[in-house]
């Protein structure tokens, strides 16, 4: 999985974090859409916007940009990607960028252009790896935290997670800990659902449907396989315990790929 899909994926189900990051209230996300919005003149899709509400007009517009390797033109093409998109849409907002890098020697610095953007606060630049440890107190920087970590230093902070996810209220209990579970899939990526579970102590996440969507998509890619062994449709499902026509679509789309 890819960290800036990780990113997006936090930020749209805790939005909460951006403000956080930003030294704001965690309230002020409140106000907020986190959207994914097409820019039709550059034929592609912006994938870190915030969207202030009706409800808010004084509050800005927030560009965001994940970067966890060198990019001389990161800020080339999100400036120009924020300026197409004020053309297009026309909003009657102000706009700030943002962008979080994973590391300060990666930012190759602001273009002279947007210097000037840069002093008034219009570009935020954030390095991850130099936040301050908050995971005792707040969920999604202990997140990004556990994102940016060192291998040495990833167990010892997804533990403290998970505790204090589970001293969250109920109602909020399960989505964090799917949110949880998916950095863990991605740090942990040499580790088996298995081994993450006896690591962790994970005894619930069966139940979530990131567990089940990662589940199924295992059993998709052993369906090749009972193919070649002369086992049909009907079988693989029961044998994987999948439904039928996730079986048929599976196998039809094998086919179109080697035909």
């Amino acid at each position: 999985m890819k960290t800036d899909t990780i990113f997006y994926t936090l930020f749209q189900n805790l939005p909460s974090v951006l403000f956080e990051l930003l030294s704001s209230s965690a309230a002020v996300a409140t106000h907020y859409e986190f959207k994914s919005v097409e820019i039709k003149e550059l034929a592609r899709r912006l994938d870190g916007l915030f969207l202030p509400k009706d409800d808010f007009p004084q509050d800005p517009i927030y560009f965001v940009e994940v970067q966890f390797q060198k990019d001389d033109d990161l800020y080339w093409r999100l400036i120009t990607e924020a300026f197409v998109y004020l053309n297009q849409y026309r909003p009657l907002r102000s706009w700030q960028a943002v962008v979080l890098w994973a590391k300060r020697s990666l930012d190759s610095g602001v273009p002279l252009a947007y210097k000037t953007s840069l002093a008034a606060g219009q570009i935020q630049i954030i390095y991850l790896d130099e936040l301050v440890d908050t995971s005792s107190d707040s969920v999604g920087l202990g997140i990004v935290q556990l994102v940016v970590a060192k291998e040495s230093e990833a167990q010892a902070k997804a533990r403290n997670l998970i505790k204090l996810v589970q001293q969250a209220p109920q109602s909020n209990r399960k989505n964090l800990l799917e949110l949880i579970e998916r950095m863990l899939v991605y740090k942990f990526a040499d580790k088996t659902r298995q081994e993450l579970e006896a690591m962790f102590g994970l005894t619930q996440w069966q139940q979530t449907r990131f567990y089940q969507e990662v589940e199924e998509e295992t059993k998709l890619k052993t369906i090749p396989r009972l193919m070649k062994v002369g086992l049909n449709a009907e079988q693989i499902a029961e044998a994987l315990e999948l439904d039928i026509e996730t079986v048929r679509q599976e196998i039809a789309k094998q086919s179109g790929q080697n035909s």
